[in-house]
């Protein structure tokens, strides 16, 4: 396990650097073993608003040719934050190992993902705007690459980030798919048509 700790608002001391090796240790137990050490990143920050009662922040993001896992949990103390993130990843890495697990045989009696139509032009209903409010504007654009996968797979990374959906290209096709959550709880897939 590769581990690289950065320090926001805040110097990275020996001490801390030790104590977030010595917690993230028990992670290479618990993630499947692959060619290529996993890359942990953790980034320790202090948040500076006084009304943020748990200020001392660390967030874990680890690399993997599988997965991206990410965490990030606050607290009063920076080695508490430490503590309760890797507690944290530790049960999110458990989670996907299981899940994985599972994947691997096929299930029988278990729900397909269908492919959900989309509206002619490809647009969603329009939302209406409030008189006097400006409209919504592009805040951020993120940039990744596309990995083939089948839609279970997209739909565990999907779980895994705790995003709402998950673009990937489809394994079979080639396409670039969206994989989502319903609110009733199971995943949708859309499909270029």
């Amino acid at each position: 396990m590769q581990l690289q700790v950065k320090g926001k608002n805040m110097p990275v001391t020996d001490a801390l650097f030790e104590h977030a090796e010595r917690k993230l240790q028990r992670l290479a137990r618990v993630l499947p073993p692959w060619d290529e050490p996993p890359l942990v990143e953790l980034e320790l920050s202090v948040e500076r608003n006084p009304k943020i009662d748990r200020s001392q922040v660390a967030e874990i993001t680890v690399r993997t040719k599988g997965p991206v896992l990410r965490v990030r949990e606050g607290a009063q103390d920076m080695y508490l934050a430490i503590d309760q993130a890797a507690r944290k990843l530790e049960r999110q890495a458990v989670r996907y190992r299981e899940r994985r697990r599972r994947h691997r045989s096929p299930h029988e009696g278990e729900p397909v993902p269908v492919a959900v139509p989309m509206e002619p032009d490809g647009a969603g209903p329009e939302e209406p705007v409030a008189d006097g409010a400006p409209p919504p504007r592009l805040v951020k654009s993120k940039a990744f690459p596309l990995k083939p996968m089948s839609p279970d797979e997209a739909a565990l990374h999907m779980d895994l980030l705790h995003h709402d959906f998950y673009v990937f290209r489809s394994s079979e096709s080639g396409e670039v798919n969206v994989v989502y959550r319903r609110r009733d709880g199971d995943f949708g897939l859309i499909v270029p048509d």
